[in-house]
């Protein structure tokens, strides 16, 4: 091989764009994976169209094609995590209405801010419909009437929404060493009404009872 000339640089050789690791190709169920990380890692406030760009190793305007815009995206969010709700078979219909609304409370706490897209939005994800089918099929089980029904899905919907908006904001609280939604500081000579239940630890005691009593009511009230 020849030497190269005295006082002449040599000029790298040219790196082919083939050679170059080539980047994942996008899609929407990508974009929500990748926002659900972001999420997770920075909180809500963390989590923006161009943050998850960045992660993507692409430019915000490219998502814009999958997601209409951050409203969408979280939306999707929580559609994906439903899909994470664990649906047993066995036992009977109060046991399986229960278990399916302790694991929707508890997959969509685990994400800050899902449980708001959920009070704020009726579901229309795919995930969402389905969910909402299985709690139909189980009151109907039980032999509540069609009508009834109808208002018992949407009262246990916002149970399920409002408990895990607590939780995930207990989780966020925890994490920041802030106060926990409704722990309020204490007035003198006053309890905030909720502190006794939650100072013995009986935080899940709680929100047994409450899945309890909303079956108990619509079972007792039908909608006539």
């Amino acid at each position: 091989m020849a030497e190269p000339m005295p006082g002449r640089r040599v000029r790298p050789a040219p790196v082919s764009r083939r050679a170059r690791p080539s980047k994942a190709p996008l899609s929407r169920e990508v974009i929500v994976d990748t926002g659900l990380r972001v999420l997770d890692a920075e909180g809500l406030a963390g989590l923006t169209m161009r943050r998850v760009a960045q992660e993507l190793d692409t430019g915000a305007a490219s998502l814009y094609v999958y997601v209409a815009n951050r409203d969408d995206l979280m939306a999707a969010m929580l559609d994906h995590v439903l899909g994470s709700v664990a649906e047993p078979d066995d036992g009977i219909w109060r046991e399986r209405l229960i278990a399916i609304i302790e694991s929707t409370v508890a997959v969509m706490s685990r994400h800050e801010g899902l449980a708001f897209v959920a009070l704020a939005s009726a579901p229309t994800g795919a995930n969402a419909l389905r969910l909402i089918d299985r709690l139909r099929g189980l009151l109907a089980d039980a032999g509540v009437d069609e009508r009834t029904v109808d208002w018992a899905v949407e009262l246990l919907y916002l149970h399920i929404t409002a408990a895990a908006a607590e939780q995930s904001a207990g989780h966020a609280a925890r994490a920041s060493g802030t106060r926990r939604l409704g722990q309020a500081e204490p007035v003198a000579g006053r309890t905030p009404m909720t502190a006794p239940a939650r100072r013995s630890g009986d935080g899940d005691t709680r929100a047994s009872w409450a899945v309890r009593a909303l079956i108990d009511g619509i079972l007792a009230t039908p909608a006539r």
